[in-house]
């Protein structure tokens, strides 16, 4: 799985875009969070996904938080 940073999240629609550790964009929509507990994203917090293509652009697929112990 990639992992990446929250760049811009809106809560209302449920999409917003994130930044690869690549640097590449990724888009979130309304069926990227994996994890049913996630109620909404923070710029800055640390992700992981898998990447699907749609109509040549990346969207997130089964996002989930990144933890530290």
């Amino acid at each position: 799985m990639a992992q990446g940073t929250i760049r811009d999240f809106d809560e209302a629609t449920r999409s917003g875009m994130l930044l690869t550790d690549e640097r590449a964009e990724v888009a979130i929509d309304d069926r990227s969070i994996g994890d049913t507990a996630i109620r909404t994203l923070r710029v800055g917090q640390r992700v992981r996904f898998a990447i699907e293509e749609h109509d040549g652009a990346a969207i997130a697929r089964d996002l989930r938080l990144v933890t530290f112990d």
